[in-house]
This record gives C-alpha cells, structure tokens and sequence, in this order.
C-alpha cells in the first residue's frame, strides 16, 4: 500500500472515530439538561454540537500528551495506529448499543496500547505516562467530580429551602444552560485534542511533521469539527441512561453535576491529564443524587457502569492488539481489517434499529435495571 494513502486512511479512521465520540460522549454535557426539560433534546445537541467546535481551539496539551506521551512515537507506524483507531471504534460502537457510558477515550488508549505493543514490544509503550496521565485520573477524577455535586447539591437544596419551588425550578434551568454549556466547551477541550494527538502522532510517525510538533491547524479544525457532527446527531440511547437511568435529577441537582463536572474537565485539559469526560459526568450526576435528601441512587446501573469502565482499556487494547496482528502483514491484512471494521460499524447500527432511542422517545421512563435496552 502508497506509504501516503495509509497515512489518509489513518486520518480518516481517527475522524471516525472522533465522530462516534461526538454521538457517545453527547450525554455527558445534555443529559441532565434535557432530563429536567431546561433544554429540548434537538436544541440541546445543536449546542453542545457547536461548543465542542470552539472548544477543540482552546488547548492542545492534551493531544501533546498523546502525541509524544503514552507511545514512542519512533516505534509507532500508520498501519499500527489504524489498527489501535479499529479497537477504539468497535469498543465505542459496542457500548453505544446496549446503552452504557463508556469512556472514549479509555477506548483509543487501550486500541493504541494493545497495537503498539503487539507490534512494536511493551518498551514502545510509555507505562510511566499511561499511570500518570491515564489510570490515576480515571480513578480521581469521578471521586472528585462527585464530591464536588454532593457537597454543591447539598448546599443548593440548603440554601434554596424557604424559596417557591417555581422560582427555584426556574432559576436553575437557566443555570443548567450555561452549565451544560460549559461543559461541552469542556468537552471539546479534552475530547477533541485526543483525535488531533492521533493525527499528529501519524503525521510525525510518516515523516510529515517533526517529533513533538503542535497539531497544524487543519487538523484542530477537522477534528473540531468530526466530534461536533457527532455530537449533533445525538447519542440518544446513552444520554437516557445518563439522564434517567442513574438518579432522579431535579434542576439544582443538574446544575451541580454540570458544574462540577465542568470544573474538573477544564482543570485537568489544562494540566494534559487524557481524563474521560464519561467518568467525570458521571461521578457528578451520582454526586448530585447523593447531595439530594431522599433521592434515590440507582446503584445497579452505576456497577454496570463501573465494569464497562474496567473492561474499557483492557476490551479496546486486545481488539486493537489483534488488528495490529493482522494489519502488518500486509497491505491485504490492513485491507481486511478495514472491511471487518467496516462489516462490525454496519451490523451494530442495523440491530440498534430493532429497539431505537431518539429525541422524541429519550425521556421516556423504562425500568432503570435494564440499560442494555435503552
């Protein structure tokens, strides 16, 4: 295979899959928003669509991180990386279907790590980076996160008790648009700069850019813009689980969990810490419950949530260990991979059709025990 059409291949599967990560991780900044009707859903993701647009301009400390940080990028090539993108995209495409918020970003490091590693040895693999910018912020971050919505919850409801429920309900739907907002301009920040990191560190690994380059600016803005479209098109079946599966969410409640969450996300892009927004959103939305007297906290969901939080790296490493197997034999083996991608994407959004989710139907209660069917 032309050494330059892998390297397009490459940039088109990393769009890829920054677009699954737009319709995945949209429920991170919406869902409590569109729960508690301070925004309608269509609205909702029209806005959290152009945030992560502006957001992808803000920062590129996080793509550094990835770019020169979690792989050496002198051991990394195209085809590995393609392989590493297979492994995020299947992982991410996965658990979209049975409706559970799964870190995105946990995906592409786990498909990048089990590529690399299978196809270039464990010394190609920073371990170092990955504990330090990687597992101990997906640790930290939803404990941090919730308790930031616990104590903020709490102080809300404190403050707010001798007020007319009215105003209060009110007063918080306002909050809870420029929060939501904040935290897809948040989003952007962290999310986007992870596809940018891909696509540079494949440019510098094919000789187009110098090792510890910034991302150029058409990569800002295509990747800007991949997650943006994602995001607008809604991903309907996680946001129900977020919105009303976890807790019951009043507007205080999600005007805290937005607030902390965004908090968290902005702290840690600037930082360079690869954090998952699906961690932290989540933490703060059971915070939020946690902070609400007599609120109930769905703790099965949360457990399920928890596992495909655990599963997330290792799952996307061995998909992404198993392309890499296969893609570097060959240009057939990167063609075969490709279509195998291709077959997986198509037979997942066909059986999503057999029991759809969409703006009409996402707040609609079903029984919270059940996220495979949302």
């Amino acid at each position: 295979m032309d050494f330059s059409l892998i390297v397009l291949v490459v940039i088109v599967a990393a769009l890829a899959f920054d677009f699954t990560n737009g319709f995945h991780d949209t429920a991170n900044a919406m869902a409590t928003s569109i729960a508690t009707g301070a925004l309608k859903p269509r609205v909702a993701v029209a806005v959290s669509a152009v945030l992560n647009l502006v957001g992808a301009f803000l920062s590129v400390e996080v793509a550094k991180t990835i770019s020169g940080g979690i792989v050496d990028d002198t051991k990394v090539t195209p085809v590995i990386i393609f392989a590493g993108l297979v492994g995020a995209i299947v992982w991410n495409l996965v658990t979209w279907l049975i409706g559970l918020p799964s870190s995105s970003s946990h995906a592409l490091f786990g498909g990048l790590i089990g590529a690399t590693w299978i196809a270039s040895g464990s010394d190609a693999v920073h371990f170092g980076k990955v504990v330090e910018k990687v597992l101990i912020p997906a640790l930290a971050s939803p404990i941090v996160a919730g308790i930031v919505a616990t104590l903020g919850t709490f102080l809300v409801y404190r403050i707010t008790a001798r007020a007319k429920d009215k105003t209060v309900g009110k007063t918080f739907k306002a909050g809870q648009i420029a929060s939501a907002s904040l935290v897809s301009l948040a989003h952007g920040t962290n999310d986007a700069q992870k596809t940018m990191g891909v696509i540079t560190l494949t440019l510098i690994a094919s000789g187009s850019l110098a090792p510890g380059s910034n991302p150029p600016i058409w990569v800002i803005l295509t990747a800007g813009a991949a997650i943006a479209l994602g995001t607008y098109l809604g991903g309907w079946r996680i946001i129900q689980t977020m919105g009303k599966k976890l807790t019951e969410i009043q507007t205080p409640q999600g005007f805290a969990a937005e607030t902390s969450a965004a908090a968290v996300i902005l702290t840690s892009a600037h930082l360079g810490f690869a954090l998952s927004t699906t961690h932290v959103c989540s933490g703060g939305i059971i915070g939020s419950g946690l902070g609400r007297r007599l609120a109930e906290v769905r703790w099965g969901v949360a457990g399920k949530m928890v596992v495909a939080w655990a599963l997330t790296l290792p799952a996307a490493a061995i998909v992404g260990a198993v392309a890499a197997e296969v893609s570097t034999l060959g240009t057939w083996g990167t063609v075969l991979i490709g279509l195998a991608g291709v077959v997986v994407a198509v037979g997942i959004y066909l059986a999503s059709k057999r029991n759809p989710v969409n703006a009409n139907s996402i707040n609609e209660s079903e029984p919270a025990v059940q996220p495979a069917n949302a």
